[in-house]
Formats: structure tokens, sequence, C-alpha cells
């Protein structure tokens, strides 16, 4: 089989996967693409973020520190505490993205949500390159992304309807992410921990500085409530 048949084979196998990503992906990011327009930013802005940066949640963010005071590392801490859930899908990929070559630089820095979800559990058909099809996969989803963040970018600036509250995209986001955790898990301690701990955070430090405070202190809470939540979860299983 010939490399390009091999490519060819493994674009057809992954594409499928991706479809639905398609429909999530253009909606969100040209909805990232108004917001940076309506913000003062160019088109070139969510273009090139969404090239080099590609994590929805801190591009929505990092709106915010451009309109700012300069703060590296408050950017710094809170791309950390954003993506750090990233650390446990790279563990759990060591296996799968071992032996791809250059590819696995990609694959690496590509991984979001969705990619890491059809590349884990995918099926992949027999004669399909393993490696191939998950770059595919991650390519694929970039360029939805990137795709829609462009055309937001471009076309933000000939919406003539009133976009003030455009940015609660970002809180909507985030509240649809904790209601699918919250629906997933039988024990919502977790969860109580992180709105227990956000709501004295917010108290304490107020709206502007609140939220690297909030993730420390979940970070530290969920620690050492650890090793009785692994039992709990024994018991129910």
């Amino acid at each position: 089989m010939s490399n390009r048949t091999k490519l060819k084979d493994a674009f057809k196998a992954a594409f499928p996967h991706t479809i639905p990503i398609f429909a999530g992906f253009w909606f969100l990011g040209m909805t990232y693409g108004i917001y940076m327009n309506v913000s003062g930013f160019s088109f070139l802005y969510p273009m090139f973020m969404s090239l080099t940066i590609f994590a929805g949640s801190v591009e929505f963010v990092a709106v915010s520190l451009l309109l700012g005071a300069f703060n590296p590392l408050q950017a710094l801490a809170m791309t950390l505490m954003i993506n750090a859930r990233h650390l446990f899908y790279g563990i759990s990929m060591l296996d799968k993205y071992r032996g791809n070559g250059l590819k696995d630089i990609y694959l690496i820095f590509g991984m979001c949500d969705e990619s890491f979800s059809i590349n884990y559990t995918a099926d992949i058909p027999e004669g399909i390159d393993r490696g191939w099809f998950m770059f595919f996969v991650t390519l694929l989803n970039q360029c939805y992304w990137v795709f829609g963040a462009t055309l937001g970018g471009i076309f933000g600036s000939l919406i003539h309807f009133n976009t003030e509250g455009l940015d609660f995209v970002m809180t909507a986001m985030f509240v649809v992410i904790f209601m699918e955790q919250w629906m997933k898990e039988k024990n919502h301690i977790s969860a109580f921990v992180g709105l227990g701990v956000s709501l004295l955070c917010l108290i304490a430090f107020g709206a502007d500085d609140f939220i690297i405070p909030a993730m420390i202190g979940i970070l530290g809470v969920l620690t050492l409530l650890r090793a009785p939540l692994e039992k709990e979860t024994e018991v129910r299983q």
C-alpha cells in the first residue's frame, strides 16, 4: 500500500467520527470570533489564536486578559488551572501515542476534549494506520475550530444587532460542562466543594481576583478528600 493510499484511507476513516464535532466547533468558534470582533480585535487575532492556542476555554478567557492589565503570571496560572485536565488526558494516551514518530508532536499539541474522546474510544478499522487516523481526527477538529473562529472574526463587523452580553457565552459554556459532569457522576461531593470554595473566595477576594484562589483551594480540598472519595467509589462499584 502506497503512502498516499494509506493517508487517504486514514482520512476517510477519521472524518465520519468528527462530523458531530464540526457542528459544535463551527458554531462555538464563530461565537468566539464575533466576541473577539466586538471586543475590538481584528479577525487575525481569533484566527492565529485558534491556530496556536487551540484551547477554547482559554481563548475565551484570553479576551479579558488582553483587555486587562499586563499580568503574565496570572495568565500562566489561569491557563494551567483551566487546562489541568489535559495532564490526565496525556497520561491516558501514553500507550496510544507511542511510536507514531513526528506525528506525536502534533497529537500532543492538538489534544482537546473532543479529540481525546474520539482517539481514546474509536474502534479503528483493520488496515488503517493508527497514527494517521488519530492525526486526522485531531487536524480536522482544529480546522473546524479555526474555520469557525475566523469566519466569526470576519463577519462580526457586519453584525448590526445589539451584541451586549455576548461574552456570557463563556459562562454558559462552563455551566453546560458543569451540568454534564453533574449528570455523569453519582457522587456530587466534588461539585459541592467547587461551588462552596468558589463562593467563599468570591466573598473574600472579590469578583476580579477570586478565580485563582478558588482553583487552588478546590485542588487542595479535593486532594485531602481523595482517599475517602476513592474508597466510596470502590464501594459503589
